[in-house]
């Protein structure tokens, strides 16, 4: 009888311990498969690195063998492991090594057109390596082209789908992949076109419910987080789903120290690059929803042992690459370029201090050097240079800077060659055109801070407290040291990436016509096709980070033989100066045709707003009279 009494209780116990499950994520990791040398909260770090997100995956796994690994999109584009994206597919076929169940796309999988992505898949599918599942509920295949064909084929081949359901510890578990609104439009080169992505997940949520007996739902989206709630795709998504259970949120390389909750909903980020990997605990409710009782972000640094096998296949992949990218343009991945001494700016210091950069700086008089030292260099004076916030990936640490250091801090992009790197171009823009730049980056690049501008020969002063539109006080050109008016209807010649002046040409339609940008040729013709206006240094595209490198060679030997950072980019210059008087005077003073416009619509509606209200006064007064005359 004791006996019998003894096995119920065991029985009744196990049956009341709730479900439980645990999930390690990353996201955003961009061939980051090596440790790097990098700026976090102020501090340089050696971090990130598959080998020690390898032994920390382990040893999660020796804790819970059953424990969840996924990752939120974006695992390629931002370090020379991108240069083998094709014929090595090494970013997925190490997530499957370290072990990882699913991972999504982000917009960088596109960055190597359709042709690059198709082959990529289709080189990870035929390795024989285990692979990750690759998720993603809303791509509309609706009408198709050669191009989508090419994709679709390498979909199908790989066995991208919209869901799966896997089995974690006795938790049915359906994980789903969604792509954002914003991921598509930082995606320039992707020819698919994609359904609502709340919409999509709804039906994908809604198919997964009457298909499928699961106990959670984890959405792998690459759309994001933001401070602006009309922005912040990811906590849309969660209160227009309700039955997600966990978004591991990519894209905006966002650092949650703890989750975002939206009703059931945890929204999770561990930041970019592998500097952190995710981990969470959740248990089942009596209502059968989840509740994160653990959560913390583990970072990865040289504390953490790196797992031998895991880096001796990183080395595998890397062998190659000197030879088959760098061997082009002089250069093997090690090769030491200049010795650095000083601090430099962070990549989140450009986001969020809205000042001059010694980091973009740098970066932009680099392209003035490039341009103007290419084997078939006419003499042409480049005016100015801009480089965006957004295209700047990392920045640089005192001691050495390597070619490897270079290339990380500007590694987007593919050039009309086919060859990984966007290339510089040159284009012609009006001195109007030019303060209309200024402006930009004065009044718009606070709501969208990837448009941050940092320029050689472009100097401007700027009040965040004036008007919006009207904030630039003062902007002149230098030249020679010396400072230069800008005159509104000469042409001047811009140089900037591929990419970035595909987007200066869409700010006449993102703002609706009311700020006019229209990059030119030589000869004052609208560009129709920018890859027209690439730069070649003899046969070869001039890439960014190329120029990057070579100004970096050019400066002066030290003592022992190596170019030294100059004491120039140790402090700042004037180029974008931030004026805060916050005196009436100062808010006033001189304003331009868009504070007028501003002031214009502010007293239309204040003169609409008087209107209707000594309207509503007058039918009241008439309703008070007819009320006393029949009394």
């Amino acid at each position: 009888m004791g006996v019998c009494s003894l096995q119920v209780t065991t029985a009744s116990a196990a049956e009341e311990k709730p479900k439980s499950v645990d999930i390690v994520f990353t996201h955003d990791t961009h061939s980051h498969l090596n440790s790097f040398r990098t700026v976090v909260d102020g501090e340089n770090v050696e971090a990130g690195g598959f080998a020690r997100i390898k032994t920390v995956i382990d040893e999660k796994k020796e804790e819970n063998p059953d424990t969840l690994v996924v990752d939120g999109g974006d695992f390629s584009m931002g370090t020379l492991f991108q240069t083998v994206y094709e014929e090595e597919a090494s970013e997925l076929r190490m997530l499957g090594y370290l072990g990882y169940d699913a991972t999504t796309f982000g917009n960088h999988e596109f960055d190597y057109r359709s042709k690059g992505l198709a082959q990529m898949l289709d080189t990870a599918a035929d390795s024989g390596d285990t692979v990750p599942s690759l998720l993603v509920c809303n791509v509309d295949w609706s009408e198709m082209n050669d191009e989508r064909q090419l994709l679709k084929d390498a979909f199908d081949h790989y066995g991208v789908k919209d869901y799966e359901v896997i089995e974690k510890g006795g938790v049915k578990i359906a994980l789903l992949g969604v792509f954002g609104k914003d991921s598509l439009s930082c995606a320039p080169t992707c020819a698919l076109e994609f359904k609502d992505p709340i919409e999509a997940v709804k039906e994908t949520v809604a198919a997964i419910k009457e298909k499928e007996d699961v106990d959670m739902i984890v959405c792998l989206s690459h759309s994001g987080t933001s401070e602006d709630p009309k922005k912040s795709e990811d906590e849309l998504l969660a209160k227009a789903v309700p039955e997600l259970d966990v978004i591991i949120s990519g894209h905006t390389h966002t650092t949650l120290e703890e989750p975002i909750i939206e009703g059931n909903t945890a929204i999770v980020s561990a930041g970019e690059y592998g500097i952190n990997v995710g981990s969470m605990h959740l248990s089942q409710n009596s209502e059968g929803r989840w509740e994160v009782e653990d959560y913390n972000l583990i970072p990865i640094r040289p504390d953490i042992e790196a797992d031998e096998a895991t880096q001796e296949k990183i080395d595998a992949f890397e062998a190659n690459i000197d030879d088959t990218y760098l061997k082009q343009f002089g250069y093997t991945a090690s090769e030491v370029l200049c010795e650095n001494d000083y601090e430099f700016a962070s990549v989140d210091d450009l986001y969020t201090k809205h000042t001059e950069h010694n980091l973009g700086d740098i970066m932009a008089d680099a392209y003035i050097y490039g341009a103007t030292h290419t084997k078939d260099y006419d003499g042409e004076e480049i005016d100015v240079a801009v480089v965006p916030s957004g295209t700047v990936r990392d920045t640089y640490v005192p001691g050495d800077v390597t070619v490897t250091d270079v290339f990380n801090s500007f590694s987007l992009g593919i050039g009309a060659d086919g060859v990984p790197g966007y290339p510089l171009i040159k284009v012609y823009l009006t001195g109007k055109e030019l303060k209309t730049v200024a402006e930009i980056d004065a009044s718009i690049s606070d709501y969208m801070t990837t448009a941050r501008l940092y320029c050689s020969g472009l100097n401007m002063t700027y009040n965040p407290n004036r008007l919006i539109l009207n904030r630039v006080t003062d902007v002149y050109l230098t030249k020679n040291d010396k400072r230069e008016e800008i005159e509104d209807d000469k042409l001047y010649c811009v140089v900037a990436d591929l990419y970035s002046g595909q987007m200066l040409s869409a700010v006449t339609d993102m703002s609706y016509g009311l700020l006019s940008i229209v990059p030119k040729n030589a000869d004052g013709s609208k560009v129709e096709d920018f890859e027209d206006c690439i730069i070649y240094d003899g046969d070869q595209e001039l890439k960014a980070w190329v120029s990057i490198a070579r100004y970096m060679e050019s400066f002066e030997e030290g003592e022992n033989g190596i170019a030294e950072m100059p004491e120039y980019y140790n402090g700042l210059h004037d180029r974008k100066v931030v004026d805060d008087d916050k005196s009436l005077g100062a808010r006033l003073k001189n304003p331009n045709k868009y504070a007028a416009m501003i002031v214009g619509v502010v007293l239309v509606v204040l003169l609409v707003l008087i209107f209707i209200i000594v309207l509503i006064v007058k039918v009241i007064r008439r309703i008070c009279r007819r009320k006393l005359k029949k009394s």
